[in-house]
């Protein structure tokens, strides 16, 4: 079948990523973007930082009305797709238009994870998602107001260190035993944890929420261990469930996301999807959903070669980052290596000025690396846990060791 016509529900990271994709590898059929939000493609990494702390500043926007123009790409925005009809290639919108397509990307994200407890406050309580959640916290975010984070991961340490910039009052509540437990190893989850202590940031760990209450314009959270906490508001971030609903109602094979082969193809061949959305399988033969901005455009390339029948590369190990207490940290390939080393010094002390790079280390191969504050040598990690490298102490963990050089 000749592909003439693309349609991409989803107008994120990974379907614009699509977009350029398509293009830079010749596509020269119609490419309909389809979102739900009113916005054109824009950045979510900034919406918990730079989008609350500089607004006017942060340029979010991926793809400009400019830019889609001259990639010749129509777009329709503020418009759901309500029911996808794959025998019929079509897509129905909630304005009751049909789309058709020849093949399909489902770049559709995820939602916030919700909290019952906590929904059913009604006022003063937030979750950060999309651009309008971000908006909404910059009045909430105030200085000396009483904020209540409820979870410990990525984006509520970031929230909690945008708090305290803005000079808030911050109480962080985590139910696991460590900060950022899902994808941290356990020295850096105590650093993380001693930084936020030392810049005023109140941590509770094993705290597993109880009940919520709102006292006049108060909120009062009860911990199972019967501890209270009160503030002017509650942020809440306990992950993200995929928007699938789409791809259950077509009979695609779901799980807890949209099930991918190695080319980013559902169980029908016409429909890939990328992103949060998709339980993509790794090369060991198991189903793994990666929730980062770097393997949505990697997906979003792989479907965008396959359509076109053109080779790719072999994906980069995973990777992602996070800014918090004005520190970068940045992180490549398997967070659950059972060995760590150091190179530098992780001082306390040293607050934002440490400088340091972490290995880790399974069967004395590199299969995994931290920097913090130290970006440059993100690019070294890379190669080295993408080719196995094999771990070399003496020499890797040398300052005089130019990690260039060796990787």
């Amino acid at each position: 079948m000749s592909v003439q016509t693309i349609a991409i529900v989803g107008a994120g990271q990974a379907g614009a990523s699509a977009i350029l994709e398509l293009r830079a590898q010749q596509f020269a059929g119609e490419i309909i973007l389809i979102g739900d939000e009113p916005h054109l493609p824009y950045e979510r990494p900034p919406l918990s930082k730079d989008a609350i702390l500089n607004p006017e500043q942060t340029k979010l926007e991926i793809l400009s009305e400019q830019k889609l123009a001259e990639l010749n790409v129509q777009v329709i925005s503020n418009n759901a797709v309500i029911k996808l009809q794959p025998e019929a290639h079509q897509l129905v919108l909630k304005s009751g238009d049909v789309i058709h397509y020849d093949k399909l990307l489902l770049a559709t994200g995820g939602s916030a994870r919700r909290l019952p407890t906590l929904d059913a406050l009604g006022q003063q309580v937030y979750t950060l998602r999309n651009l309008e959640d971000s908006q909404k916290l910059i009045p909430v975010l105030q200085p000396e107001k009483r904020i209540l984070i409820v979870g410990g991961g990525v984006i509520g340490l970031e929230l909690a260190s945008s708090a305290r910039a803005k000079g808030c009052q911050v109480t962080v509540l985590e139910q696991g035993p460590m900060v950022m437990g899902r994808c941290s190893p356990l020295h850096l989850s105590e650093f993380l944890l001693q930084q936020h202590q030392r810049e005023g940031v109140v941590i509770h760990l094993n705290a597993k929420l109880k009940c919520a209450e709102r006292h006049d314009q108060e909120v009062v959270l009860t911990l199972e261990n019967g501890q209270q906490f009160t503030g002017d508001a509650v942020i809440y971030g306990i992950g993200i469930i995929p928007n699938t609903d789409l791809a259950q109602d077509a009979g695609l094979d779901v799980d807890f996301a949209i099930r991918v082969n190695a080319y980013c193809q559902t169980s029908n061949p016409d429909i890939y999807a990328a992103g949060d959305v998709a339980t993509q399988l790794t090369p060991e033969g198991q189903y793994r959903r990666i929730e980062t901005w770097e393997n949505a455009n990697n997906q979003a390339g792989i479907f965008a070669r396959h359509v076109m029948g053109n080779e790719f590369a072999k994906p980069n190990p995973a990777w992602f980052w996070t800014d918090q207490l004005e520190m970068n940290f940045q992180f490549v390939g398997d967070m659950n290596a059972p060995e760590w080393h150091i190179r530098g010094d992780m001082d306390l002390e040293q607050g934002k000025n440490t400088h340091c790079v972490m290995f880790g280390i399974r069967d004395g191969i590199i299969v995994a690396g931290i920097t913090i504050n130290q970006a440059k040598d993100m690019r070294h990690l890379k190669k080295m846990v993408a080719k196995a490298q094999p771990f070399d102490a003496e020499k890797l963990l040398n300052l005089e060791t130019d990690l260039r050089k060796v990787a």
